[in-house]
């Protein structure tokens, strides 16, 4: 009786020691501020671009995303953006734990990485189809500022991309997740100004050649690299300017690598003009360029009849709606009505709601874990892009265009149909 008491007592003492130990493994999701996020539950990025808008994204997704990589053929770029990145992740240590981060001169090679989720892609324009569809090819879900594409054709080629290796794409028009411009869209689409005649964006102008001189190239620079599957052109500061400048290059005013003002900023007013119409698979069918007679500006004519017009309205670059009902005005500063009284509506439980998203970054995140399309999914920032592509063909060409949406080709025209197609240098590839 004995034997078994102390045997008892013995494995008693045991088990009360393995409980012990196990609880004094503390989880350490229950350590620190709003507690650790499980690994299993951290996706982790790659940046192809680190330049300022980069930089700027990094902080959109601190404590949302891990950001391990990141590429650039600029290595002063490069490494701000390490030590950028250095800062966001010491301070979200206690929730998604310490790691490194890892620069490549060529982002080819930080996508072989296993352990890389997604990417952000924030080149200039014209590198925007190639590193998206290089990414999605290598299983990665994308996150591509806008404008989406440099051409139609690469806009149509990164939708199939997409489609192919289904993955999750998200473009960088964000506006669709401010409150202002759904509420401002869901007056639109629910007649709160009445039937809508007349669509007035106000962006800048369309693209130049680059007609810049010649400068001798950095020794940080990969120029060869940055010009990529554009037309060659010398390396000029004003397309890739130093760090210390801290500003947004002037690339983007060059047809080569950017759609002027009036492809950086539709990305954004053209593509609420769009949502507000409910157009986001279709385009105006017919654009007529100002000819200082019937046409004054720009003016794009959907299939339904509406009217959308280039037009400085004198606000600012924003978007103005005119209905038969009344007027509605919106911008990143403001949104009113005439009457007054309709921008401060609520739409009502049987009426059309838009999707709702509060954060672009989280919504794309989300999206991933979901595996569900985000608010502004690669078709839709495809169709936006097209609309700016196809209004600065028409300034270019200087004569009017029937554009197809269903096809995605000019009718009978084909000069257009050329410039709306890519023109990629040397082995680079949209496939």
């Amino acid at each position: 009786m004995k034997k078994n008491l102390s045997s008892n007592r013995r494995q008693f003492i045991k088990n009360t020691a393995k409980a012990s130990l196990a609880f004094t493994i503390v989880p350490r999701f229950v350590m620190g501020g709003r507690g650790f996020i499980a690994p299993s539950d951290q996706i982790t990025l790659g940046f192809i671009g680190t330049g300022k808008q980069a930089r700027s994204l990094a902080e959109f997704f601190s404590g949302k995303a891990k950001i391990i990589a990141g590429a650039d053929v600029d290595s002063q770029k490069l490494e701000l953006f390490k030590t950028n990145v250095g800062k966001i992740n010491e301070k979200n240590k206690a929730e998604w734990g310490a790691h490194s981060f890892t620069g490549y001169a060529d982002f080819r090679e930080m996508l072989h990485r296993k352990d890389i989720d997604a990417i952000v892609v924030a080149t200039p324009d014209h590198w925007h189809a190639v590193a998206s569809i290089m990414s999605a090819n290598a299983g990665k879900h994308v996150y591509c500022e806008k404008p989406l594409a440099h051409t139609i054709e690469e806009g149509r080629a990164m939708v199939s991309a997409v489609k192919k290796n289904k993955i999750i794409f998200q473009t960088g028009s964000m506006q669709r997740s401010w409150e202002n411009f759904r509420h401002a869209c869901e007056l639109v689409r629910n007649g709160y100004i009445g039937d809508i005649k007349e669509v007035q964006v106000n962006v800048g102008t369309a693209a130049i050649p680059d007609y810049l001189l010649g400068q001798p190239i950095p020794e940080n620079l990969n120029w060869d690299s940055w010009v990529g599957p554009a037309p060659f052109r010398p390396f000029n500061a004003e397309l890739a300017p130093p760090v210390e400048k801290d500003i947004y290059p002037n690339w983007r005013f060059y047809k080569e690598y950017g759609g002027g003002i009036l492809s950086d900023w539709g990305a954004h007013m053209f593509d609420i003009a769009q949502w507000a119409l409910g157009m986001d698979r279709s385009a105006p069918t017919h654009y007529f360029p100002p000819d200082e007679k019937k046409y004054k500006q720009l003016t794009m004519v959907y299939q339904n009849g509406i009217v959308m017009k280039h037009l400085d309205f004198g606000r600012g670059f924003g978007v103005r709606f005119i209905g038969t009902k009344g007027k509605l005005d919106i911008s990143r500063g403001y949104l009113d009505t005439d009457p007054a009284n309709i921008v401060s509506a609520q739409i009502k439980p049987g009426e059309t709601h838009l999707y709702k998203s509060n954060d672009h970054y989280k919504d794309w995140l989300e999206g991933i874990r979901h595996h569900q399309q985000p608010i502004c999914d690669v078709e839709t920032g495809h169709r936006t892009s097209s609309v700016c592509c196809i209004a600065n063909i028409a300034y270019w060409l200087n004569r009017p265009l029937h554009w197809d949406p269903a096809t995605e080709q000019f009718i009978n025209d084909r000069e257009a149909n050329a410039l709306a197609k890519a023109s990629i240098r040397g082995s680079w590839k949209l496939q």
